[in-house]
C-alpha cells in the first residue's frame, strides 16, 4: 500500500497546488494544476507506452502504417512541440479508438479507421489525442489524485520503480490507461472538450479543414450507439459535442491554411 503523508504534510501538498495553478493550457488559457516535472510526466508516458506495446500486435498493414504516420506527423507539427519524441504505431484491435501519452508516443486502433475514412477524419482524431497530451491532461490527473491520496512525487516515482501495482495502476489511469491494456479511460468531460477545440486548431494549422471534426463526431454518434446520458458519463454527448466544435469552428478556420 502506498505510504500516505502526515496531516502538516499532506497540507503542504495542497498549499503547493496553489502555486502550481499558475500554469496555464495552450491556447484556452485555463489554468491547471501541475505538481509533477514534465520530464517525469514524460518518462512515465514512455513507460506506459512501451507496456502496451508489449501486450498488444502491431499492425503490419502498410497502408494504415503510412497513412498514420502521414498525418501523425503532420499533426505533430503543427503543436511546436519539437522537443517530443514523436512515435505512431498501429495496433490490432477492434475498438475504436487512439491514444496519445506524455511526450507524443501515439497508437491508433484499427477500429476506428472505418469511422475516420480519410486523412481529414484521421487528423481529428490525432489532432484530439496530441491536444491531451500537450495540454499536460495526463499529468494534471495525476497531480489530482496525488494530492487527494496525500502522496509526495518522489514517493510515487519509488513506488513506479518497484513496480508496485496500485501505483503502476494509478499512474496508468491518470495517463488514460485502464489496468488492462485495450481499455481506454475517459478524461473528464473539460478535458475532453479542451482537447476537440485545441485539436480543432491543431488539424488547422496541419492543413486539415477542421470542419473534418465535426463530420468525424457525427459519424462517431451513429456508430456508438446506445451510450450512457451526458451527466453519468465524462465524455459530452454526442450532439453536445458537435455543437461545441461548431462554436469552436470560426475559431479554428483563423489558423487553417490549405496544403
Amino acid at each position: 500500500m502506498p505510504a500516505v503523508l502526515p496531516r502538516s504534510r499532506f497540507l503542504a501538498v495542497l498549499a503547493l497546488l496553489a502555486v502550481a495553478a499558475c500554469q496555464t493550457v495552450p491556447i484556452t488559457g485555463r489554468s491547471q494544476l501541475l505538481l509533477l516535472p514534465e520530464t517525469t510526466e514524460v518518462q512515465m508516458g514512455l513507460d506506459a507506452y512501451q507496456e502496451v506495446l508489449k501486450k498488444s500486435k502491431v499492425s503490419t498493414d502498410r497502408a494504415a502504417t503510412e497513412q498514420v504516420l502521414r498525418v501523425g506527423q503532420r499533426i505533430a507539427a503543427a503543436t511546436g512541440r519539437t522537443d517530443y519524441q514523436w512515435e505512431f504505431k498501429v495496433i490490432e484491435d477492434e475498438q475504436a479508438n487512439a491514444f496519445c501519452l506524455p511526450g507524443g508516443k501515439v497508437a491508433v486502433y484499427t477500429g476506428i479507421l472505418p469511422v475516420t475514412r480519410d486523412d481529414a477524419g484521421l487528423a481529428a482524431v490525432l489532432a484530439h489525442e496530441v491536444a491531451h497530451a500537450v495540454a499536460r491532461h495526463g499529468g494534471e490527473r495525476l497531480s489530482q489524485q496525488l494530492a487527494v491520496q496525500g502522496l509526495t512525487l518522489a514517493g510515487t516515482q519509488a513506488l513506479m520503480a518497484g513496480r508496485d501495482p496500485g501505483t503502476v495502476q494509478l499512474v496508468g489511469a491518470a495517463l488514460g490507461l485502464g489496468a488492462t491494456v485495450g481499455i481506454l479511460l475517459p478524461y473528464s468531460r473539460a478535458q475532453e472538450s479542451e482537447a476537440d477545440r485545441l485539436g480543432m486548431v491543431y488539424m488547422a494549422k496541419a492543413g486539415y479543414h477542421p470542419s473534418a471534426a465535426r463530420d468525424l463526431w457525427v459519424r462517431m454518434a451513429r456508430a456508438s450507439g446506445d451510450r450512457p446520458i451526458e451527466l453519468l458519463s465524462t465524455h459530452p454527448a454526442p450532439e453536445t459535442r458537435i455543437k461545441q466544435i461548431e462554436g469552436w469552428l470560426p475559431e479554428a478556420l483563423q489558423y487553417y491554411r490549405p496544403r
